[in-house]
C-alpha cells in the first residue's frame, strides 16, 4: 500500500509497506527495524516472533522514553507474554502489539499527531 506523506521533512514516517518491506521516508527496509518520529530507522534484531527475547524489548527503552511502543509482529498479529513486556510496564510506557501493516498505519497517525511513538517492526 502506498501512503502519501504530509509531514515535516525531518520526521520519520512510513511512506509504504508490503510483503517483505517497509519504507520510511522513501527508504526501503527489508529487515526488522525500530524508528521514531525524530530517530531514523535502525536494525532491531527481532526478525521473527520466535526469536523475540527480553533483550529486544530492553533495546526499545532509550532516552527519550516513548509514550507508546507499537510492535509489528509480521503478517499476523501474535500475542506476547506479559513477562516479556514487563520492562515497558515498569517504565510506564504504553504498548500495542499488532500485525506490521496495522502498526505502520497506527504509527503514522500517532506521529502525525505529534505523539512520542516508537515503531518496532518485524518484516516478513
Amino acid at each position: 500500500m502506498k501512503l502519501q506523506p504530509d509531514f515535516a521533512p525531518d520526521t520519520q514516517m512510513v511512506s509504504a509497506y508490503g510483503p517483505g518491506y517497509v519504507e520510511v521516508n522513501g527508504v526501503r527496509h527489508t529487515q526488522a527495524c525500530v524508528f521514531a518520529p525524530q530517530q531514523a530507522p535502525r536494525p532491531w534484531g527481532a526478525e521473527h516472533i520466535a526469536s523475540l527475547q527480553a533483550s529486544h524489548i530492553d533495546a526499545l527503552l532509550f532516552d527519550p522514553l516513548p509514550e507508546v511502543v507499537l510492535i509489528g509482529t509480521g503478517q499476523q498479529q501474535h500475542m506476547l507474554p506479559p513477562a516479556l513486556m514487563r520492562p515497558l510496564m515498569t517504565k510506564r510506557v504504553g504498548w500495542e502489539v499488532m500485525d506490521t501493516a496495522a502498526a505502520c498505519r497506527t504509527y503514522n497517525i500517532l506521529a502525525g499527531e505529534g505523539r512520542q511513538v516508537l515503531a518496532a517492526l518485524m518484516i516478513e
